[in-house]
């Protein structure tokens, strides 16, 4: 790619720097060096490279601080070259793995070789979570740290819940002193006892074992206390029920320093959705009630939630072929994630475009401390995505990640990224 790029005529939306208007974009050496009107026509830019966005939008790359690029261990799955190439479609180009690879990453050895290969096979930015626990086991903490000094972004078990509070307290206080985030899936085991979908009619219906949203809520209670007794900051992952949603609200009024995220998944579908008993639906949380659902639209409607992440989860045919009871959790979303966002936000007029590109870009890049990531102001990281709003697409295998497990299949949605740009470098186009 040339060292200077122009992408003109765009309708430029940008939260962090408060710009929504049609501008000129100048990259030069892989970040951005002036956002304007009319640079496309300024002699002394004449001749440059160019990119067409008139019509469409152009915003910050995405940041999804949620995902799980499987390598080491499942590369069958998913690789970081794979999955990257799939975020870069979606206009992802920055995301956050988590750490339940084969093995755990929980050294700094682990991590320095999964930042090592992130180095020469992906395609976008890829930043590492490590674990808060040895093995993910919940019993021992891992080195926080040497895993910080290694380069770890942020903590997280995630995959699998922390039951023991006097750990995660600890975890906290030891996360806060040295400036980490720690990200917590919240699950009470003995609530939700291996279920595989939400407890209610519809579960009833299939014949199938229903977790209630009370799993989750009980969990985002203790971590809410446990954030106001410690003072440091708790991000909650893959929030799903209404209970939730409200009590993150409250304990946000109270200044307790928490955030959290929601899925596509889970605010676009709900349990009555599941056609069937394929596992392609089957995630967890599961798909809650259709109340749930739209407490999650209020929630990211009044900030209550700050970030949109995906939960991005590939597993295999053959494992997902198991059906609903033995099938693995998981779907993928890195593909779809910003078309479900448009389609059930934007279009349905629940998310303005610049509270959708907060949510998805700027919001998620605060939490995670990334200056040079989620804007377009001047010096950051030339990662942009040309959108097209209304675009009308259907998703359909194959696709850019190994694995094809998503509730969106042959779903009808509106709106995708066209171009994407890592570092001022084309690495996805229509």
């Amino acid at each position: 790619m040339p060292e200077r790029l122009i992408v003109s005529g765009g309708l430029v939306i940008d939260p962090a720097s408060r710009i929504e208007a049609v501008r000129d974009v100048l990259i030069e050496d892989g970040r951005v060096s002036a956002v304007a009107a009319g640079l496309s026509r300024k002699p002394a830019l004449k001749g440059l490279p160019a990119i067409d966005a008139k019509g469409k939008w152009v915003i910050p790359g995405l940041v999804d601080m949620h995902v799980h690029l499987r390598e080491p261990g499942r590369e069958g799955d998913e690789t970081i070259e794979t999955g990257t190439k799939a975020a870069a479609r979606g206009g992802v180009t920055t995301v956050l793995a988590m750490a339940n690879t084969e093995p755990v990453c929980d050294t700094p050895s682990q991590l320095a070789f999964l930042r090592a290969k992130a180095r020469t096979d992906a395609a976008i930015t890829v930043l590492f979570a490590g674990a808060v626990t040895l093995g993910q086991k919940g019993e021992k903490l891992t080195e926080f740290a040497k895993l910080r000094a290694a380069g770890a972004a942020a903590l997280s078990d995630d995959g699998r819940p922390l039951m023991n509070a006097g750990l995660l307290r600890r975890a906290l206080e030891y996360a806060k002193d040295l400036g980490l985030l720690v990200i917590d899936h919240c699950e009470d085991l003995t609530l939700s006892n291996g279920a595989c979908v939400h407890e209610g009619p519809a579960a009833l219906r299939k014949g199938l074992k229903g977790t209630p949203g009370a799993a989750e809520t009980v969990q985002v209670l203790r971590d809410i206390a446990l954030a106001e007794l410690t003072g440091a900051r708790l991000h909650i992952a893959h929030v799903s029920s209404a209970a939730s949603v409200e009590a993150i609200r409250t304990a946000k009024k109270k200044g307790i320093r928490i955030s959290a995220e929601a899925a596509p998944h889970h605010f676009a579908l709900n349990d009555k959705d599941i056609p069937g008993y394929g596992a392609d639906w089957k995630m967890n949380p599961p798909l809650r009630g259709a109340e749930d659902r739209l407490a999650l639209l209020a929630g990211l409607a009044d900030g209550t939630i700050d970030a949109i992440a995906t939960d991005h989860a590939p597993h295999g045919c053959a494992a997902k072929s198991l059906g609903m009871d033995q099938a693995p959790f998981g779907v993928i979303g890195l593909e779809t994630s910003l078309a479900v966002a448009l389609t059930e936000l934007y279009h349905k007029k629940v998310l303005t475009r610049r509270k959708l590109v907060e949510r998805m870009s700027s919001g998620p890049a605060a939490l995670l401390g990334l200056k040079a990531k989620g804007t377009l102001a001047r010096g950051a990281d030339a990662d942009l995505v040309i959108v097209d709003p209304d675009a009308i697409w259907i998703p359909e295998p194959p696709f850019l990640s190994k694995s094809r497990n998503t509730p969106f299949a042959g779903r009808r949605l509106k709106g995708r990224a066209v171009t994407t740009l890592s570092g001022g470098r084309v690495v996805h186009a229509l």
